[in-house]
C-alpha cells in the first residue's frame, strides 16, 4: 500500500525533470487512505463514477525528431483501487517530451497500459487535436449570490438542511475550494450538484461547500465526501456530483460521482479551466 507521507512520494519535494519516457514516475496512492485517517468509511455510501482528467501539455517527438503537441482526456474509474498523485502524473507526462514514438497511437496506448497499471483498473485515454470543442456546463442554478453568514471551514455535514418541495435539476458553486494534503496550496474549482428529491436548503448547500475552504484532501477525496454527506444527510432520490478543478501545471482534475450507475460525465469545461 503507497501512503502520502511514503518517502517515495514527490509530492512536496523538489523533484528532478525528466524528459526521457519513464513510467515509474507515476505514484498511485490507495482511495481508502484518506477516508481512514479520518476515521470514515469509503464503503458507507455506495456511487459511481469516475476522475476524468485533461491534459493540456502533451507532447513527444516523431521518429524524425519533429515535436508534436496534442491535449488528452483520461478518464480513471472511481472503483479502481488507487488514485494517482497528480504531480507524479505531470512528471509521467513530461517524461514524455524528447522520447520518439512511431506515432500518437503508440503514445496513446502506452499511457493506456502504464496508467491502467498504476490505478489498478482499466484507464482510457483520448488524444485530442488543439482544436478540439468541449461541451458546455449543464444549465444550472448558481447559488453563490445567496447572502449567507459563514463561520465554518472544515466540512460540517450538520450545516445541510432540507427545505419545503421538491427539487429535480442542476445546481451549481464557483466556491469551491481545498488545500492539498501534503504542500497546503490551494485548489480551486467549481461544484455542480444534480438533485432530485425533497428540495435542498440552497443556503445550507452554499455554506456546505464553503466549508471544504480549509480541508485538506485530494480533489477525490473532496467530491467524494460532499456525495456522502449530501447523500446521508438529505437522502436524495438522485445524487450526483461533479467538481471541475482548475488545472495546474497543465492537468485539470474533475471527479464525478453519481447514484446512476448508468450516469455519463460530459467532459465539458468552464471558464477558468
Amino acid at each position: 500500500m503507497t501512503s502520502v507521507t511514503s518517502e517515495f512520494n514527490p509530492l512536496g519535494k523538489v523533484s528532478a525533470y525528466k524528459d526521457q519516457y519513464d513510467p515509474s514516475l507515476l505514484f498511485p496512492i490507495e482511495r481508502n487512505e484518506s477516508w481512514q485517517a479520518q476515521g470514515l468509511d469509503r464503503s458507507a455510501v455506495a456511487f459511481y463514477g469516475e476522475d476524468i482528467w485533461n491534459g493540456y501539455e502533451i507532447s513527444w517527438l516523431n521518429e524524425r525528431g519533429k515535436p508534436l503537441v496534442c491535449m488528452a482526456e483520461f478518464r480513471i474509474p472511481a472503483s479502481s483501487r488507487f488514485l494517482i498523485e497528480s504531480k507524479s502524473f505531470k512528471l509521467y507526462l513530461n517524461s514524455f517530451n524528447q522520447s520518439r514514438f512511431a506515432d500518437a497511437e503508440t503514445v496513446r496506448r502506452l499511457m493506456v497500459q502504464d496508467l491502467s497499471a498504476a490505478a489498478g483498473a482499466p484507464v482510457t485515454v483520448v488524444l485530442h487535436a488543439l482544436d478540439v470543442q468541449f461541451p458546455q456546463p449543464p444549465a444550472a442554478r448558481c447559488i453563490d449570490e445567496l447572502d449567507i453568514e459563514v463561520q465554518a471551514y472544515q466540512p460540517d455535514a450538520g450545516l445541510l438542511k432540507l427545505a419545503e418541495g421538491q427539487f429535480d435539476g442542476w445546481l451549481c458553486s464557483h466556491l469551491l475550494k481545498s488545500n492539498c494534503p501534503v504542500t497546503g496550496q490551494p485548489d480551486w474549482g467549481s461544484l455542480y450538484i444534480y438533485y432530485r428529491g425533497q428540495a435542498l436548503d440552497e443556503a445550507t448547500l452554499l455554506a456546505y461547500v464553503i466549508s471544504l475552504r480549509q480541508h485538506q484532501d485530494f480533489h477525490e477525496q473532496c467530491a467524494e465526501r460532499t456525495f456522502h454527506d449530501i447523500w446521508q444527510r438529505c437522502q436524495p432520490e438522485a445524487l450526483t456530483v461533479y467538481a471541475r478543478y482548475v488545472r495546474r501545471g497543465g492537468l485539470d482534475i474533475n471527479p464525478f460521482r453519481s447514484s446512476d450507475q448508468q450516469a455519463q460525465a460530459e467532459n465539458f469545461r468552464t471558464s477558468r479551466q
